[in-house]
């Protein structure tokens, strides 16, 4: 969900496991929590970092996602490739 709308609407709908609340501030996905009311699992993501992670936390969401682990991660190039033996 991007915003409020969306968020009454899925609720509206009904049989929703979990929702995933894109992009809320902290104050915002507080609010939304209250409206879920555990009627399904929520999750925070969208510009959280490790800075401010507890804040999103102390929101009450039951799962949070964090792009930032991942996008400043150095990739490493491993090559699985299978090399026949020289006779």
């Amino acid at each position: 969900m991007r915003n409020f709308d969306e968020l009454k609407q899925a609720l509206e709908a009904g049989g929703v496991d979990r929702i995933l609340l894109d992009n809320f501030t902290p104050v915002d996905l507080h609010k939304a929590v209250k409206m879920v009311a555990g009627s399904c699992e929520t999750e925070a993501s969208g510009g959280i970092t490790e800075k401010t992670i507890r804040e999103y936390a102390e929101s009450g969401v039951d799962y949070i996602s964090v792009g930032a682990l991942t996008h400043s991660v150095k990739s490493l190039d491993l090559s699985l490739k299978a090399v026949k033996p020289k006779d």
